[in-house]
């Protein structure tokens, strides 16, 4: 049985700018073959399929457009969804056409999602209206690379000279003494504004406003503007906001490794990329149900012993009471328990449940709850609920009150042990300013994972408890979340910039 193939554009790099329709075939696909010019946190949408970067200009292979194409066909034809996750919109300045014919010729089947591109972002990330009423009522996208093997250019300088609208240059970082020159020959004035836009729509973009006949000079090699870079030229570029929402953003230049278990990671994410960071994601640690159900499932079958029942982490809730309807139970089972949860997002998570929480303490740790039960904690038959690396704290304290305990370990925590080779090349640049630690398993995970290079970044953390394990192993806390929670952490990170 054959597969199918699906072309779709990446947009021009904020991993929020994917379409609906590129999520929703991402989630399907078996193989995702991608371009060095999107954003890999987009792969989080294909967590089940294979990632394949073939990227043109890569340092550890460079791939030929005839090896992508043959790479493509190769896993449609073994029956695999293949998606081709391309830089901005296929259809513009992507060698698209190729590709869509080797796909036709095939028999495959073909579906090609837009996504933004280039130009427009950067226009509107810059504040730059690449059309305007007054000023531009065209815009003409043009490459400043064309087909190496051509004999003399297919663009006529002479009618992109005189063209009246904007010009949006694609590709033109190497060539720009090139096509400056054409234009400047044809007689497009020398003084036409010009914006530069490098990496556009990402924490780093960079813009550089300047004349034509400065443009060359702004893009040559000892500029360090390298590519990718978008340049526009017209009076529109003169329109911009004189500083852009990116540049406003109170985390704008920073990197952030967040390193939270998949699945978990983009709440965390989210908010900081949203503030103005560069976010990336090494997972530290994995969630996974227990070795054995059977100490879960005798637990379960005993809950109308008990007289309360505390949850540590909203993963405990999940665990427990998913194995819960499993077993062909439902929260009935609990009826005549207290219910305890430490922090809010585990007493949220038990409400998915429809169930509510009992006892919350103000403080999300177990001290705290320890002090709230402390008065009626005596011959009280208490489960607590927790994870393999969790501590033993709560459970002594509640013993030594006179609580009967018993503590059921719902799922458990495994080491990551390969970090992403661009992780760790980042880390190792000193690319990273900070790392967001939300678990001492993480922390414990990280230390073995990046060792004396976690010193050269700055720590955020989630509790004082993640914070006391960081500091046993050695490292200072730069910023530290309180109360407990996501929102908080990202709080604290960004008052530390301050």
């Amino acid at each position: 049985m054959n597969g199918a193939v699906y072309l779709i554009g990446a947009g021009p790099g904020d991993p929020g700018l994917l379409t609906v329709r590129g999520a929703e075939l991402l989630a399907l696909a078996n193989v995702v073959l991608y371009d060095g010019l999107s954003n890999t946190e987009l792969l989080q949408h294909a967590p089940q399929a294979e990632h394949i970067c073939v990227g043109k200009h890569g340092k550890t292979r460079i791939w030929t457009q005839n090896e992508i194409i043959q790479e493509m066909l190769g896993h449609a034809k073994a029956g695999k969804i293949v998606v081709r996750l391309k830089g901005g919109d296929p259809a513009i300045f992507a060698r698209t056409a190729e590709e869509v014919e080797a796909v036709k010729a095939a028999g495959l089947p073909l579906e090609i999602v837009p996504g933004i591109t280039a130009a427009l972002a950067a226009g509107s990330f810059a504040g730059i209206p690449v059309t305007h009423r007054g000023l531009a009522s065209a815009v003409a996208l043009v490459t400043g690379h064309e087909e190496p093997s051509k004999s003399e250019s297919a663009l006529d300088w002479e009618v992109l000279a005189k063209f009246p609208g904007t010009l949006v240059i694609y590709m033109g970082v190497t060539t720009a003494e090139a096509w400056t020159k054409a234009l400047l020959r044809a007689g497009k004035a020398a003084d036409t504004p010009a914006a530069l836009i490098r990496r556009c729509s990402l924490p780093d973009q960079q813009t550089i406003h300047c004349r034509l006949d400065q443009v060359a000079a702004q893009l040559s090699p000892a500029s360090r503007f390298r590519p990718p870079v978008i340049v526009i030229l017209g009076a529109v570029t003169q329109l911009a906001e004189t500083m852009n929402r990116i540049q406003n953003r109170p985390l704008t230049g920073r990197t952030i490794l967040v390193t939270r278990p998949e699945g978990q990671a983009e709440a965390l994410a989210k908010p900081l990329r949203d503030l103005g960071a560069r976010v990336l994601q090494q997972p530290a640690i994995t969630i996974e149900p227990p070795q054995d159900w059977q100490p879960v499932d005798s637990a379960i079958a005993k809950l109308s012993e008990y007289d309360l029942l505390i949850f540590c982490s909203h993963n405990g809730v999940q665990f427990f009471l998913n194995r819960l309807e499993k077993n062909g139970g439902d929260m009935r089972a609990l009826a005549g328990l207290e219910i305890g949860c430490i922090g809010k997002k585990t007493a949220a998570a038990l409400q998915q449940f429809h169930l509510q929480c009992d006892l919350l303490p103000d403080t999300f740790h177990a001290e705290a709850m320890t002090n709230l039960i402390a008065s009626r904690a005596n011959e009280k038959r208490i489960m607590v609920i927790r994870a393999s690396r969790g501590n033993d704290e709560l459970a002594t304290q509640l013993a030594a009150m006179g609580g009967h305990v018993t503590q059921v370990i719902a799922y458990q925590h495994s080491d990551v042990n390969e970090c992403d080779a661009s992780i760790k090349e980042a880390v190792s640049n000193g690319e990273v300013d900070w790392i967001t630690i939300t678990s001492s398993a993480t922390a414990e995970s990280l230390h073995h994972m990046f060792s004396d290079s976690m010193n050269d970044m700055k720590i955020a953390s989630l509790s004082p408890v993640t914070s006391k394990k960081i500091g046993e192993l050695g490292y200072p806390i730069s910023a530290e979340a309180s109360p407990y929670t996501i929102e908080a952490l990202v709080e604290a990170l960004v008052k530390a910039e301050q």
